[in-house]
């Protein structure tokens, strides 16, 4: 019966938990997505390209909001048990308060190592995936990031000016400037046609002159009808993976040795040093704050709801939980700015969930 009690909880945890992990993410990847569609389509990749790197972004938000999702979880559950009169089902049926509150502890120690298999094993290649997308992609909306009057450097290496766009898709007095290697080749023409489909991806130019600047030597020569090919064109777009981007592993290697090549492009450097550390920090250690905001939340089952202190005891939990999550973020940002730091980082929160327990034990085992 204690067992069959505690899987209809879990299962009202779980479902609340899910449920709200699905809206939250998705509301919160809408608007990460608005700001996403700027910051591809600027630099002139497809809707493809955006459509995908935003769904392999969702993974991250997950893990971020995870812990927060599963504190309103167990609060709201419990709560909707208190004033269901359900609670009194457990203690009638001969289980304590203590025993209940170990039974959410272990409820969290789960969450908390899904959260670390997903800040390790499932954001950092969704996130890493979602770069190589972009490296990877050509510029699909290069016409589109042309406008008239406006110089146009979206792309590596690469300055365009048009004065004019007429309605047949001609450009009128262009003005086209490449650098490579420190040698540089200006195009000036009266104007020009954008050509881009499967098989090619061409500026086709017409009545101007061609100004080459190769190893400090010019050459000038004019032209009735030149093709500049956009097929080798780079993006500005980022593509060197961020730390939140790469392996675990690879990050632990980095720790250990600041030299160590790897297939990422990702450079291991002394000056990210604490960088690399924090993002560790967050992946593997700052989890432990799940089974904290679990057991604060159990002093919901202090009082009944007809007691003169549920009230406050319910706002006291919501509050201390909600700083508990703000002192797990801010602490992240300080954790590696000196061992002193570091240790208190590590140390706070084995130290919170002790005194708690400790305390959450003495008070329980007399009611």
């Amino acid at each position: 019966m204690k067992k069959l009690i505690f899987v209809n909880f879990n299962i009202d945890v779980l479902k609340f938990f899910i449920t709200s992990m699905l809206v939250m993410g998705i509301i919160v990847w809408t608007i990460q997505a608005v700001n996403f569609f700027d910051f591809v389509t600027n630099d002139g990749h497809g809707l493809r390209v955006y459509f995908l790197y935003s769904i392999l972004n969702f993974p991250k938000i997950l893990h971020r909001i995870l812990p927060f999702i599963f504190f309103i979880s167990i609060f709201y559950t419990i709560i909707k048990y208190e004033q269901k009169n359900e609670l009194n089902i457990f203690w009638l049926n001969g289980i304590t308060k203590i025993d209940f509150t170990n039974k959410i502890i272990f409820i969290s120690i789960l969450l908390m190592f899904a959260q670390i298999l997903i800040g390790n094993y499932v954001s950092p290649p969704s996130q890493l995936k979602a770069r190589n997308i972009l490296k990877n992609s050509n510029i699909d909306f290069f016409g589109t990031l042309l406008k008239e009057k406006k110089f146009i450097n979206t792309t590596k290496g690469l300055t365009i000016f048009i004065n004019e766009k007429d309605d047949n898709g001609l450009f009128k007095k262009v003005f086209l400037e490449e650098i490579r290697d420190n040698n540089s080749k200006i195009i000036i023409a009266e104007d020009g046609l954008l050509i881009i489909n499967n098989k090619q991806k061409l500026f086709k130019l017409r009545n101007g002159k061609v100004i080459n600047n190769e190893n400090n030597k010019v050459n000038i020569f004019n032209f009735d009808v030149i093709n500049f090919d956009l097929s080798n064109i780079v993006t500005n777009t980022i593509t060197i993976p961020k730390i939140q981007e790469i392996y675990t592993n690879v990050l632990l290697d980095c720790i250990f040795d600041l030299a160590i090549k790897n297939k990422y492009n990702f450079e291991c450097k002394n000056e990210i040093n604490n960088e690399i550390k924090q993002e560790l920090m967050k992946r593997i250690y700052k989890p432990l704050y799940i089974p904290i905001i679990a057991l604060i939340s159990c002093y919901l089952i202090l009082y009944s709801k007809n007691h003169y202190n549920y009230l406050v005891v319910r706002n006291s939990v919501f509050l201390f939980n909600f700083f508990i999550i703000v002192i797990s973020e801010a602490s992240l940002k300080y954790s590696t700015e000196s061992i002193y730091t570091l240790i208190a980082f590590i140390t706070l929160p084995i130290v919170i969930f002790l005194i708690t327990y400790i305390f959450i034990y003495k008070i329980f085992k007399n009611v």
